[in-house]
């Protein structure tokens, strides 16, 4: 029988002080940043974009697109770095995505992504930190 992994727990007052206020309310209050705010929207260069709260890596910058969303969009993550759970908030069905290491909220997956995949997993900036491939 396979083993379920548990999220870390990651202590509050150490994120309070790594993060800033604004990600500390999306990561662990499940906000969402203002469409267009974040500078990863505008991210072109290879590299791999990582959790803000515990640096876990969860997207290849292959994967990124341009979704006319106002947030940084990925047609997949990278194998079993996030999970999706069920969120009924706001009046709608949709799939929030959540860090599969340390349960942080990122964002939502809708099903009208581009191929391969065709799911469009809609992140907030403030959720992720970028590094550039080494080159």
């Amino acid at each position: 029988m396979a083993e379920t992994v548990k999220p870390a727990v990651l202590d509050d007052a150490a994120l309070r002080e790594k993060l800033t206020p604004q990600q500390y309310h999306v990561l662990r209050e499940h906000g969402t940043e203002r469409p267009g705010s974040s500078a990863l929207n505008f991210e072109k260069r290879d590299g791999l974009f990582h959790c803000a709260a515990c640096d876990a890596a969860l997207f290849s910058s292959d994967t990124k697109y341009e979704s006319g969303s106002g947030w940084p969009s990925f047609f997949a993550p990278i194998e079993g770095a996030t999970r999706n759970v069920p969120d009924d908030s706001h009046g709608m069905r949709r799939m929030e995505v959540r860090c599969a290491t340390c349960d942080s909220h990122l964002g939502h997956v809708f099903p009208d992504g581009p191929r391969p995949t065709g799911e469009r997993y809609c992140m907030n900036g403030l959720s992720l930190a970028f590094t550039p491939a080494a080159g």
